[in-house]
């Protein structure tokens, strides 16, 4: 009895280690090899800068399909902050997001969110940018989660939907169908216009403002996939392209 337990503590153990410290490390090599061979092009870069001139900070919301670009992206937009769950798998991801220099809380709907609503309004007053996974970690898929909205009302910061396509991918069977841009592949990073969020909604209120997020955010990524059938849009971004 007594082998068994030690058994299933070094177990425990080894797997601690491997979300804690190698898989993060792993990944994030992964991560930088493959995307310094990708062809950026920021689309209406304007909205992101309007946004930080009026409010000294932003809510970057992303589908966590398509969130494998924004891992360099914004560690190049710092300072920034990112909520993250308070699982092992999120202990992995905020391991290599605090590699990349952002700042993680942990934190989600059934464990430790107001502290961590909490401690993201305090550093957006500190002027940091907040990232925020809309439809994760679970999803369902595309559906834009009450918390988006709770941020936005706890910090003040107007949401800015933040769109990534990429040219030619890799799909995962997982239960958003996640996406990895292929190596050299072209990318759009696509600023949307910002949406404000009052600080006080009724219920109905609140409701009807996460639907018209959700159905603008949707609307957006279809639309950006869809530049890469038209050969102007192509030769727009890409002028040294062919298509």
């Amino acid at each position: 009895m007594h082998c068994r337990k030690k058994t299933m503590e070094i177990k425990e153990n080894l797997k601690d280690f491997c979300y804690r410290h190698l898989f993060p490390r792993a990944g994030l090599l992964l991560v930088k090899l493959i995307s310094r061979t990708y062809r950026y092009r920021l689309v209406e870069p304007e909205n992101e800068q309007r946004v930080l001139d009026t409010h000294g900070t932003v809510i970057y919301a992303s589908w966590h399909q398509r969130f494998f670009p924004g891992f360099t992206l914004f560690a190049t937009r710092q300072p920034i902050a990112i909520m993250i769950s308070q699982s092992r798998d999120g202990e992995m991801v905020a391991r290599v997001m605090e590699m990349l220099g952002m700042r993680s809380v942990r934190g989600s709907s059934s464990r430790g969110g107001v502290r961590a609503l909490k401690e993201l309004r305090s550093l957006t007053r500190q002027g940091f940018r907040i990232g925020h996974i809309v439809d994760g970690p679970q999803g369902p898929f595309g559906v834009v989660k009450p918390g988006l909205l709770t941020i936005a009302q706890f910090s003040g910061a107007p949401i800015l939907p933040v769109i990534t396509s990429a040219q030619r991918r890799w799909t995962f069977n997982s239960w958003d169908r996640f996406m990895v841009p292929k190596p050299f592949s072209k990318l759009f990073i696509r600023f949307a216009p910002p949406i404000p969020v009052p600080r006080r909604l009724d219920a109905d209120a609140f409701e009807a403002l996460r639907l018209d997020v959700e159905k603008q955010i949707k609307e957006l990524y279809v639309q950006t996939d869809n530049w890469w059938r038209n050969p102007e849009m192509i030769r727009r971004y890409f002028p040294s392209s062919t298509a």
